[in-house]
């Protein structure tokens, strides 16, 4: 297995483990201290405004609860249980803030636990919340006790409605991947098969002519070299992806090469036929390419030219660029339109972001997409030629 292939794969099992990133965990904890702040810090302050020492101990331990905040993401379970303890003890010193609302970061640690731990630890945790309910229940009667099981239930069921979400997005990340890789491996398998045809045919036009005109056959034989190279070079990137299934529907049907950077124009001409204004700009010399790299620029212009029309609320002008620098190929597809939510950078799952990264991936490159600070969305790829050839 490649290198890129185990990253792609580590990506895959750190998000199975429930693994948080670094920028969603300062956001998490952003949002959870700032409640805490908010909510506990404030009843802190008016319940304990005539008691003194109690209010000095009562907001230190509040300040120590937003800090194991921090931490909640990757230590889950141990900040729940330090959040708890703290949290009876602002209970202890100032009764007048209820039990609920002390344990209010232990709430928000639950509901973290649940989303990002196993079942199994997350109900043992629940059954842990609930072990101070008699307490709750000597101090606000009945009324008290429903009120702290339903803010503890529903903490940890929120934390499960996060976890099947993510679950869900990360099956359909992996469908994406599967189903690119074998759309990928179609592509190339036809590549293959037309340069192998190509082969076939000259090894004939030698054999026909070896012996009356031995200098044409000795460019058919060099031709059959150069077809035989690049033949290789693909196989190399069929055997990365996922192979054609047998039984999907059309797999014995004749199919055209895919398409190449020389039909650029072409998808340039169908994207301005819906009013967009597309630039387009070359750089290099695109003759002798992979055909698998070659394929993969394509590819990704498309896919990003797809997303602008999609995504891209009020882009009127894209702004393609691909240029062969040295040994790489780099593709940039550039749009002036805004960048709503749903298509900022924390959003590069949409499947066709992950469609084209995985088309980078399987040739050695490497993709980026992101909005860009003046405005607009840029898509970036670079493809060495070096890795298939």
């Amino acid at each position: 297995m490649d290198r890129s292939s185990r990253q792609s794969d580590d990506v895959f099992a750190g998000e199975a483990r429930g693994e948080v990133s670094p920028r969603a965990a300062r956001a998490l904890w952003a949002g959870s201290a700032g409640l805490v702040l908010a909510v506990l810090g404030t009843s802190v302050l008016v319940a304990g405004a005539e008691h003194g020492w109690r209010l000095l101990v009562a907001v230190a331990l509040v300040v120590a609860q937003v800090c194991a905040l921090r931490w909640q993401a990757r230590a889950p379970v141990a900040v729940l249980a330090v959040n708890a303890a703290t949290g009876l003890a602002v209970w202890a010193l100032l009764p007048a803030v209820t039990l609920t609302g002390a344990l209010l970061a232990a709430q928000v640690s639950l509901c973290v636990l649940s989303a990002i731990r196993p079942r199994r630890v997350s109900v043992g945790a629940l059954a842990a919340m609930c072990l101070p309910a008699p307490l709750a229940f000597g101090a606000g009667g009945t009324a008290g006790l429903a009120v702290y099981l339903l803010t503890v239930v529903l903490a940890w069921t929120a934390g499960q409605w996060r976890r099947a979400q993510q679950e869900r997005t990360r099956a359909e990340m992996r469908r994406a991947v599967v189903e690119e890789r074998a759309r990928i491996a179609r592509e190339v398998h036809d590549v293959v098969a037309h340069t192998l045809s190509v082969v076939v045919i000259q090894a004939g036009a030698a054999d026909d002519v070896f012996t009356q005109r031995p200098e044409q056959a000795r460019q058919a034989l060099r031709a059959i070299e150069t077809g035989a190279r690049s033949a290789l070079g693909e196989l190399r990137l069929l055997l990365r992806a996922f192979g054609p299934g047998e039984e999907e529907e059309g797999a014995g049907e004749q199919r055209e090469p895919g398409p190449s950077l020389a039909r650029l124009d072409e998808l340039a001409d169908t994207v301005r036929a819906t009013g967009m204004t597309v630039h387009v700009h070359r750089e290099g010399a695109f003759d002798g390419l992979p055909a698998a790299v070659d394929l993969a620029a394509y590819r990704i212009v498309q896919e990003a030219l797809t997303n602008t029309l999609r995504h891209a609320v009020g882009a009127d002008e894209v702004s393609v660029r691909v240029a062969v620098e040295g040994e790489c190929v780099k593709v940039t597809v550039v749009d002036n339109g805004r960048t709503p939510q749903s298509r900022s950078a924390a959003a590069g799952a949409g499947r066709g972001l992950v469609g084209m990264k995985e088309r980078a991936r399987l040739v050695g490159g490497s993709l980026r997409a992101g909005p860009l600070s003046p405005g607009g969305f840029e898509v970036a790829a670079r493809l060495p030629v070096e890795d298939v050839s």
